[in-house]
Parts: structure tokens; C-alpha cells; sequence
């Protein structure tokens, strides 16, 4: 990954005080983009987008992508040359206790900045991130294809695949003839630190270490193809940029780990628990009645391999190790942003 093609591009990322955000936010900031952050802001009493000290290096918008007028202005204000859209209702759980705002956020925010990057012809590329679970999930042992159909249990995985359609839509009529490349990426579970969402594996690991008490795991034999959060978050970078100089590889691509790093919950809380070391223990305790998710899910990403050369660099024993060191440097009140700097030039190099 060449970082220097977001030397002084003009780069516009919602979403960008979440967790993939915050990671996303530090790598163009390092790499000299003049960005502007479009988001909510983080309602968590701790946030990465803070730790790393964010807030200052970059053009901070607060807006929620529901509101379509306030885009439009930061649109005409900013003049981007390369969309990313993070923003969204990210956990499945959530959407089952909230559907409306998850569909209204994940669909027709999805609508709204399409909508704004119609009207303004400096956009050049865009790329729209979903989900893993925007398929229709027949737990096959196979990972599925860019080409299966799209179909989400839930409120949340379906209005990924709703925001799947919408971008296949502003391609196929609104931006066609457009100088544009439009791509989506369909991303697995991703760990790595800073993530302080609840409901999420590693964040629950974290918070039971910091409690001194043992995790109560709910569903250790699902599998889901976990990966570190550089992993996409460099996938995305590189979709942006290759497509801009080269608009027929736009597209619908997944993004992540090698089937050897396809893991099931247990083992991933077994990983943590040996990078950890003593202070942490869990157990297996089922959630009778508890909502609905996928038991077994794993992405084939033939396509982006072979079409852009790309391969996760990180097994997950390194995701959860780089996860494990995050956290330590977190825990000592050191230094959260030169952890990070360390960890993105590590996975640079290779």
C-alpha cells in the first residue's frame, strides 16, 4: 500500500470517531490528506478518536448522515476528491432494540451521501463500506461470494444489504457516464485496539480483565472471519486509490482473513487469554433466548486477491497480540497514538 497517493488529497470520511474510523483517521492524517471527519461523535465515556489526540489534526464536522441539507453544505464546503463512508448503526444486537434508526442511518444515510456525491462532480472515488452480513446466510462451510445473493437476517445486516442496492442503484442510473469509480467492500469482524463497543468479543475480554472477573461467553462455537482492524481499513484505502486511476476496477469486493484464520468465538477468547496472561479467565455460558445471529460465516476474497495483488499480512494470533500490546500501552496511560503509528508501520512494512 503506496499512502503517498493521499498526500494533500482532499478526502471525506463519515464515521470517521468509531473505532475503524479513529484507525482510518490516523493513517491519513500520518499520510498528509487534508481530511475532513463527518460523524455523530462517540456517545462512550472512552474514545479512540480522543486517545489518539484526533480531534485537533483533522476538519472535525459533527452532523448526523440523516440530515441530508447539512451533507450537502459540507459537501460544497470541502470539495472532496475521495469519499469513504463508514458512518453507520454498526451493531447487530442494537438493531433489534432500535430498527428504525439503524435502517434510517445505514440505508438512507447510505442515500444521502450518494445523493451528495452526485451533485458534486470533484468526487472521483467513493467506496461504501458494508458488512460480512449483508449475505444471505445459509451456514455453509464455504466462504461466500461477491456474486451470492444478498439477503440480512436482521435489522442490521439487512440494511447493509439494502445500502448494498442503493449503491448498485446511483452506479447503474445516477452516476453513470460519470468520471467516477463507486466501489463497496464487505468486511469480516475486525478486533484490534481502541474498540470500546459493547457487545463486541475483544472490548468484552478487555472490560472483564479491568473488572477482575470471569467473561461470560454466549456463543463460543460460532465462527466469523476475524481480522485485524489494518486489515480493511487498508483494503479500503487501496480500493479508493487504485480505482481513481483506474475506473474499471470499481466493484463489490470482500476483505478478509485466509481461511487458516476463519476462527470460532472460544478460540479467539482462548488467543486473548494467552496473549493476556494471567488476570483473565472465561467461561461458556449460553444466552437462553437471546436474538438471533449466524453461527458459522466466512468470506472467499478470490476477487480483491486477484485483482489487486492484496493478502492480510496479520494471522489472528498477531491480530490479537497487536490487540493485547494496544490495550497494556492503554492501560499504563502511555502513549495511545505512538502505539498506533508503531503498529500501522509495522503492518506497512510487512
Amino acid at each position: 500500500m503506496d499512502l503517498s497517493f493521499y498526500r494533500d488529497r482532499r478526502v471525506l470520511l463519515t464515521g470517521h470517531t468509531g473505532f475503524k474510523g479513529s484507525w482510518m483517521s490516523q493513517i491519513l492524517v500520518g499520510a498528509g490528506a487534508q481530511l475532513t471527519g463527518y460523524s455523530r461523535g462517540s456517545e462512550k465515556e472512552v474514545s479512540l478518536f480522543d486517545l489518539a489526540g484526533l480531534r485537533g489534526k483533522l476538519d472535525h464536522v459533527t452532523g448526523d448522515v440523516r440530515d441530508l441539507e447539512h451533507l450537502k453544505q459540507v459537501f460544497a464546503d470541502t470539495q472532496p476528491e475521495v469519499v469513504i463512508h463508514m458512518a453507520a448503526q454498526p451493531i447487530v444486537r442494537d438493531s433489534y432494540a432500535d430498527p428504525v434508526y439503524t435502517y434510517e442511518t445505514n440505508v438512507m444515510g447510505t442515500v444521502n451521501v450518494l445523493e451528495c456525491v452526485r451533485l458534486n462532480p470533484c468526487v472521483k472515488s467513493v467506496v461504501n463500506v458494508t458488512t460480512d452480513k449483508v449475505y444471505r446466510n445459509n451456514e455453509w462451510v464455504w466462504g461466500y461470494r461477491e456474486n451470492e445473493p444478498l439477503d440480512g437476517y436482521d435489522p442490521y445486516s439487512n440494511s447493509k444489504s439494502c445500502s448494498e442496492l442503493v449503491t448498485h442503484s446511483y452506479c447503474c442510473s445516477l452516476l453513470a457516464g460519470r468520471d467516477i469509480a463507486v466501489s463497496t467492500a464487505r468486511a469480516g469482524n475486525v478486533i484490534g485496539g481502541g474498540d470500546f463497543a459493547h457487545d463486541r468479543i475483544i472490548p468484552d475480554c478487555v472490560r472483564s480483565v479491568m473488572a477482575g472477573k470471569p467473561l461470560a461467553v454466549r456463543n463460543p462455537h460460532s465462527t466469523r472471519p476475524y481480522q485485524h482492524v489494518l486489515e480493511p481499513v487498508m483494503a479500503y484505502l487501496m480500493i479508493a486509490a487504485k480505482q481513481m486511476d483506474d475506473k474499471s476496477l470499481a466493484g463489490w469486493y470482500n476483505v478478509g482473513p485466509d481461511e487458516c484464520d476463519c476462527v470460532d468465538t472460544g478460540r479467539l477468547v482462548e488467543l486473548f487469554a494467552e496473549k493476556w496472561g494471567e488476570g483473565f479467565a472465561w467461561e461458556d455460558k449460553a444466552e437462553p433466548g437471546a436474538p438471533h445471529e449466524a453461527n458459522f460465516l466466512k468470506l472467499d476474497c478470490a476477487k480483491v486477491k486477484s485483482v489487486f495483488g492484496w493478502h492480510p499480512r496479520w494471522h489472528i494470533d498477531q491480530a490479537v497480540e497487536k490487540t493485547v500490546a494496544w490495550t497494556r500501552t492503554w492501560l499504563a496511560g502511555g502513549d495511545v497514538a505512538g502505539e498506533m503509528d508503531r503498529q500501522i508501520r509495522e503492518y506497512l512494512e510487512g
